[in-house]
């Protein structure tokens, strides 16, 4: 199986192994005060469902603010069951503030007190059996990743030690990258810091965690810079001065102090979540532009000889090659190693193309590679493959725009920064926008960009 292939199936069993967390939690809390209800022989109806329904709320909220659903994987199971407990705990005693002045308050109190306990019971044994089961799998090759250490401090030696010996976490050790040194270089010594970057681009490697002394500050900088020309999670691990002075998120991997810097927002239920709103919206999108997506398609063919729709060949996530639709607009199709851009009265635009290009409406096809999972509704809008090259070489941190899927519309779009970019400076704005919303990126987020591109986002003077 190749990386790639092994990557997409990571992605697809860490979704659910979330996705399965988040249903068996609401089954046993609701399931719960049912059974409890059935015991005492008191009817399931209004106090306690209104109860159950405002907690039920209130912990998804909690499993939001505290990021509860994110991946543990590395992460003491204390950890993920203390949470666990404390936001159970807190959404209860917020459900129940809110009725405590009914007067039935008092008749349901026991009631409450033994759901409490029968629910916490059944979240501590699930989550445990939840993490046994995906442990089970891991070891048997099913959602992992390679990870690498850059760097020869100790932690970062101690991090890959305690992979090796929990294969239950699904990390396959690459090894340890850093300059040779004149007392030789240990047994997981996988190359210089040069190989390493090679191998990131290669996509041989998921997740890189650097382990150098702020001694080596320049190194740093330069290797950090460097892998963001990549598609991998880089994550710091810092030494004693730099953990204090930390401004940074910082997690903990197999009792390691870690500092994520690059990495995608769409994990565990994210993902789900930012899925479901591209099929939702896509499919009621294509349904509603089907008559016009015909008469388009009409225009095109009669404005000049030629197929109607133009593949191009764009990188998806990852730095994954996709196939993007549009609508043919101009009379020749360049899919090469030099692309031109269309500028202002380019020749090689139709009549017709030329007004669907400054209204976006060449772009309706891409719905199709939204249902096809190749793009989202909103993200970094995709560049051709000529001109990713050319800006990554260019552009520091060009290559994160890659850790979302390539969007129809997106913030740089709504920013004004879309059509041609005729100047470096153009492109590195796109850029910068890019990248604010993929660190910012949240469901409501997506929503007001999608709400902005209707009242503003489709018709731009600056589109050839």
């Amino acid at each position: 199986m190749t990386n790639l292939k092994k990557r997409e199936r990571a992605k697809t069993n860490a979704s659910l192994i979330s996705m399965v967390q988040r249903f068996s939690d609401i089954t046993i809390m609701f399931g719960g005060l049912w059974f409890i209800c059935e015991v005492s022989g008191l009817p399931f109806l209004y106090m306690n469902l209104l109860v159950a329904l405002i907690t039920l709320v209130v912990f998804q909220m909690l499993g939001g603010m505290t990021d509860f659903y994110r991946s543990w994987r590395g992460v003491k199971i204390s950890t993920e069951l203390t949470l666990l407990l404390q936001n159970w705990t807190l959404s209860l005693i917020f459900s129940a503030g809110l009725v405590a002045f009914n007067d039935d308050f008092d008749n349901h109190l026991a009631t409450w007190l033994a759901w409490y306990a029968l629910s916490s019971l059944g979240l501590v044994l699930c989550r445990s059996f939840i993490r046994f089961g995906a442990g089970w799998l891991r070891n048997r090759g099913y959602n992992t990743r390679r990870v690498a250490v850059a760097g020869d401090l100790p932690a970062g030696q101690a991090l890959l030690d305690s992979f090796r010996n929990e294969p239950w976490l699904g990390f396959e050790v690459v090894g340890v990258y850093h300059d040779p040194k004149p007392g030789g270089v240990s047994a997981d010594w996988a190359g210089n810091f040069e190989q390493l970057i090679d191998d990131a681009k290669a996509s041989r490697i998921h997740n890189v965690y650097i382990a150098m002394s702020m001694s080596d500050g320049a190194m740093v900088k330069k290797l950090v810079r460097d892998l963001a020309d990549t598609t991998c999670s880089v994550i710091l691990i810092p030494d004693v001065f730099t953990f204090t002075i930390l401004h940074s998120r910082v997690e903990e991997m197999s009792g390691v102090p870690v500092v994520p810097l690059y990495d995608t927002p769409l994990s565990g239920i994210n993902r789900l979540l930012k899925r479901a709103e591209d099929i939702v919206l896509a499919s009621l999108i294509l349904l509603l532009i089907s008559p016009v997506l015909c008469g388009i398609a009409l225009a095109v063919k009669l404005s000049s000889p030629g197929p109607m729709i133009f593949r191009q060949t764009r990188y998806g996530m990852d730095g994954k090659p996709i196939k993007v639709w549009k609508f043919r607009s101009m009379k020749v199709m360049e899919n090469d190693k030099v692309v031109t851009q269309a500028t202002q009265n380019d020749p090689r635009v139709t009549r017709v193309g030329n007004f669907l290009r400054r209204t976006s409406l060449d772009e309706l096809p891409q719905f199709i590679n939204v249902l096809t999972g190749g793009m989202s509704i909103v993200g970094p809008r995709p560049h051709a493959v000529a001109h990713n090259e050319q800006y990554r070489q260019l552009i520091e941190g060009y290559m994160l725009r890659h850790k979302m899927k390539p969007g129809i519309t997106g913030w740089a779009q709504i920013n004004g920064w879309r059509g041609e970019t005729d100047t470096l400076e153009k492109m590195e704005k796109r850029v910068e926008f890019d990248l604010e919303y993929i660190r910012e990126w949240s469901i409501w987020f997506d929503i007001k960009i999608v709400f902005l591109t209707i009242f503003k986002g489709f018709v731009n003077k600056a589109a050839y």
